[in-house]
């Protein structure tokens, strides 16, 4: 390489790093910022998953102290002073307080705890759905066969996580009503469901045979 070539290359780069570092002066901030944006973020993140816990655990702590009371009126009123704000703790202290109020003998109060689950949209559809089981099986006789069928109706879709457990109180509100093929026919369906417990599918087929069927379908 020629003396000419070898200065051409050094004044190359020294403009180059010129260059950088006018770049550097001139939009440094921008990387700086990007660095203490994701540096942010995660202690942020960490933050909010630190505080979830701590939430998560005083709530826990809170339904523990209150549901080892000794009686039931002293656990309603351990859970009805739980100031955990969430709709997944209110949902869980208001099914609580209406098994500790059924507990009681209070089933006016039960069923108006588990009507309050039920009806209230900004809760999850998994707590309102277990609320609407509750509420069937707690009122019996004293809500009408077609009112609890529509109820259970809505619950025993596919994809519902109480779905067949629903299914199996719709059998027996079949069976109350006179038709014992129609029970037998869907107690096979839950027999045959993929997703059944065994508990369930024991019980179904315990069922079927007292009503003179076989388990699987012929």
């Amino acid at each position: 390489m020629s003396e000419t070539d070898s200065f051409i290359e050094e004044v190359s780069e020294e403009v180059r790093r010129d260059r950088l570092f006018a770049l550097m002066r001139k939009y440094g901030w921008i990387a700086l910022l990007a660095v203490l944006l994701i540096v942010g973020g995660a202690a942020y993140n960490e933050w909010n998953k630190a505080r979830e816990r701590a939430r998560a655990e005083a709530l826990g702590d809170q339904l523990l102290s209150a549901l080892e009371q000794g009686d039931a009126k002293a656990r309603l009123d351990a859970l009805a002073k739980i100031q955990d704000g969430s709709p997944e703790a209110k949902a869980l202290t208001r099914l609580l307080m209406a098994a500790a109020s059924q507990n009681a003998d209070d089933k006016d109060a039960a069923l108006a705890a588990l009507k309050g689950v039920e009806q209230e949209s900004g809760l999850p559809q998994a707590y309102r759905d277990l609320a609407t089981l509750k509420l069937v099986l707690l009122a019996g006789t004293d809500m009408p066969v077609a009112e609890r069928r529509e109820k259970l109706q809505t619950i025993a879709v596919g994809g519902a996580p109480f779905r067949l457990l629903a299914s199996e109180q719709l059998a027996m509100l079949d069976l109350e009503e006179g038709d014992k093929d129609a029970a037998i026919s869907r107690l096979r369906d839950i027999v045959n469901d993929v997703e059944v417990t065994s508990g369930l599918r024991d019980r179904a087929s315990q069922m079927i045979v007292v009503l003179g069927g076989e388990p699987e379908a012929s």
